[in-house]
């Protein structure tokens, strides 16, 4: 009797853990999994741009944010690092603009590297996939580094051309 019951337990118990271990894989599977391979790599500042940045203590505290951000090693730090970033673009906002960046240029820019922020803050949030935003964050804060570039390197006066008679 004991082997027959001992048989038919037996078997049961095997399937049972079986299926716990499975289960247990599912779950790891829909953890949110980044990498900075793919990233886009920062745009330069030619000297002429940075220059007049390094006086904006705003931008230097936001690109500092950065640093942290690119070492980020797993969704905590990285929330953290957003959630650091995020601040600092509102005080980058709300801060006085150099006289050569306070331009609409700059501002849309700034705005859309903000949206494309706060989109990755709540992927981290929802736990889903959060390499896509960061692409369009990273592509956003690259557009903003260029339009500095496209600033000082342009000579042109708008002003003469506008009032051309």
């Amino acid at each position: 009797m004991q082997k027959i019951l001992f048989l038919l337990v037996f078997p049961l118990l095997v399937i049972g853990c079986k299926k716990g271990e499975k289960q247990v894989a599912d779950n790891t599977d829909n953890i949110a999994l980044f990498t900075f391979q793919d990233m886009p790599r920062k745009q330069p500042i030619n000297q002429e741009a940075q220059n007049i940045l390094n006086e904006w203590q705003e931008f230097k505290d936001l690109e500092s944010s950065f640093e942290v951000f690119d070492r980020a090693g797993n969704n905590e730090d990285l929330i953290l690092a957003i959630d650091d970033l995020l601040e600092k673009e509102k005080a980058l906002g709300q801060s006085a603009y150099p006289e050569t960046f306070d331009k609409p240029q700059i501002k849309s820019r700034q705005r859309i590297f903000r949206t494309f922020l706060l989109k990755t803050q709540a992927s981290l949030a929802d736990q889903t996939d959060v390499n896509e935003p960061i692409k369009q964050m990273l592509g956003a804060n690259n557009a903003l580094r260029k339009q500095f570039n496209v600033l000082v390197n342009n000579k042109l006066d708008i002003e003469l051309i506008l009032n051309e008679k």
